[in-house]
């Protein structure tokens, strides 16, 4: 088969697109025919640098995977050759009292589709059956593609650690990312009133298309929020952008408001006053990581309808490095896609 191999650590060069042989499945694998995975910002970080225990040279990476069951092994009675399906990229050792518990992201021994395990920058990717979801016809590929990462930290974010009701003022920042966007449409379907922040009109556009009420980054934003709320604030804020939109998003929260963090793409250090925090009855949560029933509910509620994915850009995988190039732009909306 063919597949994009990371080499080394540092820029494109360090990526080559050869032929490795095809794999087999084990007693309780399952083979998947790529049809599209999707980049994820891991892909960028770990080109540079190893971040995940496990992780070894030479890697194939790409965590979000949909295609086609090619092969399975003896054990696998869920899904057989043919079956449409998508891959949940987290990978417990199910013997633990963290997997037992229903949270193998937080595993001593995770494993990673595309993390420290080969992922689906290829034709072909080998994972347990257990990880392994079917998609209804009636979805695309491409869009199934998109959706396990972003997706199921969305609704984690939204649901298991925000506990959105109806009714409630969102804040999300960083609209048109691929777990925005997902945020957006996940608080929206549970009855709250979505505000979106984004920096561009373009991403605006797109975030006003999703249903949210959007806002510029500026130093307006919080004034924007307490006039679109009466004055009083949001009730939950959802960043993943960490210390550019931090003070942003404290300051917008009403009394009582909640935040959930679940990224730090703008870096990892920020301060505040703790007499705000506890004057004001804040809470600040740690999204961490999502559990199966994230992703079983959200798969569920992505396929009930109604819900979208954004694609930014396809590319073939002969491209990935102009993939890699466009996640790094700056400018990017939705998913970027990669076919084998």
């Amino acid at each position: 088969m063919r597949a994009m191999v990371q080499t080394g650590f540092g820029g494109p060069e360090v990526l080559r697109l050869r032929h490795l042989p095809d794999p087999e499945p084990g007693a309780g694998d399952v083979v998947v025919r790529v049809h599209t995975a999707a980049l994820n910002r891991l892909d960028l970080l770990q080109r540079r640098t190893a971040l995940l225990p496990g992780f070894a040279l030479p890697h194939v990476g790409g965590m979000d995977v949909a295609g086609q069951v090619s092969a399975v092994g003896p054990q696998v009675t869920t899904v057989r050759p043919g079956d449409r399906v998508l891959i949940d990229p987290t990978i417990g050792c199910g013997a633990c009292a963290t997997c037992k518990n229903g949270q193998p992201g937080y595993c001593a021994t995770l494993a990673v589709v595309g993390g420290n395990r080969p992922g689906g920058f290829a034709e072909f990717v080998t994972v347990p059956a257990t990880v392994v979801h079917r998609v209804p016809a009636h979805v695309d590929l491409a869009d199934a593609a998109a959706l396990p990462t972003a997706w199921s930290l969305g609704w984690h974010a939204v649901h298991r650690v925000g506990a959105v009701r109806a009714g409630e003022w969102v804040l999300v920042q960083a609209a048109t990312s691929a777990v925005s966007i997902a945020a957006i449409q996940l608080a929206r379907r549970a009855g709250a009133r979505v505000l979106a922040v984004a920096r561009t009109e373009a991403k605006r556009a797109v975030a006003a298309d999703l249903g949210a009420d959007v806002l510029d980054l500026d130093d307006r934003t919080v004034e924007q929020v307490r006039e679109r709320t009466d004055g009083h604030g949001v009730d939950l804020v959802v960043d993943h952008v960490g210390t550019a939109t931090w003070a942003t998003s404290l300051a917008s929260l009403r009394t009582g408001g909640r935040i959930v963090l679940l990224g730090n793409t703008t870096g990892d250090q920020v301060s505040f006053s703790l007499s705000d925090v506890y004057r004001r009855g804040l809470r600040l949560l740690g999204a961490g990581a999502y559990s199966p029933a994230d992703f079983a509910d959200m798969l569920d509620a992505y396929f009930t309808g109604g819900l979208r994915v954004v694609r930014g850009a396809e590319y073939p995988l002969a491209d990935l490095t102009e993939a890699y190039a466009r996640q790094e732009s700056g400018d990017l909306i939705g998913k970027i896609l990669v076919r084998p």
